[in-house]
């Protein structure tokens, strides 16, 4: 394979993670998430409460629509002719059916944009993986190739609309009479178990996914900062734990953050959900819900900044990535202090424990990507090792 880089698709493929469409779906949407973990019920009972309390119905699938839209939009724009598709992980519409859906139109090359920004398995190659299977599931090993967009923690329209936001927060807070001096800035993303974030890149890197978010963070803030001597100190949190408790994850907790800010004198926090591309369910009721409710038992003025969801910047700067891959234009630069990412993915980059299936329709605990069956898949697809992430 010398072709690595693939210049020319027949489309563009947004993938996300899928939500429910409804009350009666959050259950098996959750057993689809945990399937192979072992989960039992009564924990899933838990978290659905979460999305049952909003209605029952996910915002993740209007925003992914919206995305997929304003991209089809601005790659129109730009005469870059290319449809956007749409499909999820782990609900309707599932990215099989839109892999067969799009082979049966004669669309066997496809450009993936995820809606994780950030490198780690759960955030990249999960992904990967989850095309490979798509291909298996559809039939189409060996007819359809699906390549995928770096990661794009580091794109300026991704980082500005957080920097704009953390800005117009602070405007709000002087106006409720709390200062910068008297504000945290609290940043957040979703936490991993800490074995998954330490193999985030490859061995010679590590810990990416962490570095990468202090990236993020440093240059959202570099640009609040600009033209102002009154910027606030600021610190990376985490959200959205699950599993087993035994197991370690990322940490602080940001309710936790929220505590320690509420004992230290300071009148107020911005919470800034980095790590999302849009305001999803973990977003709404971790935050808006659980941290909010946390700043008001502390006494704490309090306010979330929203995320980029279809700023046309952030749509912009997808659409640079996908001209870079499509049509072999030059390499978008990295807005942050670490480098850009590589087009392709290194061997061995990401690596975590796959609950991928090993034979069709049958679900395994073994490490999916590392056997010979997921390899001949992965090579097969174009998605394996040294090949377009």
């Amino acid at each position: 394979m010398t072709d690595l880089v693939r210049p020319g698709y027949d489309a563009v493929l947004l993938a996300s993670f899928g939500g429910p469409r409804g009350p009666d779906d959050v259950m098996p949407f959750l057993r689809n998430v945990t399937r192979g973990r072992g989960v039992p019920d009564e924990r899933l009972s838990e978290v659905a409460a979460h999305y049952l309390a909003l209605g029952g119905a996910s915002p993740i699938n209007a925003q992914a629509m919206a995305l997929r839209d304003a991209l089809a939009r601005e790659l129109s724009r730009r005469d870059v002719d290319l449809p956007v598709l749409w499909g999820n992980r782990n609900w309707t519409p599932y990215l099989s059916d839109v892999v067969a859906d799009a082979a049966g139109a004669g669309l066997n090359r496809l450009l993936a944009v995820t809606t994780s920004a950030y490198s780690s398995y759960s955030s990249c190659r999960q992904y990967r993986e989850d095309f490979a299977a798509a291909l298996m599931d559809s039939g189409t090993v060996g007819t359809v190739r699906i390549d995928k967009v770096r990661p794009y923690y580091d794109l300026p329209g991704f980082l500005q609309p957080f920097a704009d936001g953390v800005a117009r927060a602070l405007a709000d807070a002087a106006d409720n009479g709390c200062g910068a001096a008297d504000v945290e800035i609290i940043f957040t993303t979703h936490s991993l178990p800490i074995a998954m974030a330490e193999a985030s890149g490859t061995a010679f890197e590590g810990r990416l996914y962490v570095s990468q978010h202090l990236a993020a963070c440093a240059e959202v803030m570099r640009r609040v900062a600009a033209g102002r001597d009154d910027a606030p100190t600021w610190r990376l949190a985490y959200q959205s734990r699950s599993g087993a408790p035994h197991i370690p994850w990322l940490e602080p907790d940001v309710c936790d953050v929220i505590a320690a800010v509420g004992g230290s004198g300071r009148r107020g926090v911005v919470v800034v959900p980095i790590g999302f591309v849009s305001d999803h369910v973990e977003v709404i009721w971790d935050l808006d819900t659980e941290a909010a409710e946390a700043a008001a038992a502390h006494g704490l003025w309090f306010t979330r900044v929203p995320t980029p969801g279809t700023d046309p910047r952030f749509v912009a700067g997808l659409a640079d990535l996908i001209v870079e891959r499509a049509v072999g234009a030059g390499p978008t630069p990295s807005a942050t202090a670490l480098p850009a990412r590589p087009r392709t993915c290194p061997p061995g980059c990401c690596q975590g424990r796959s609950r991928r299936p090993t034979t069709a329709g049958t679900d395994s605990a073994e490490d999916w990507a590392g056997s010979g069956y997921a390899q001949t898949v992965l090579a097969a697809s174009g998605i394996g090792a040294a090949v377009p992430s």
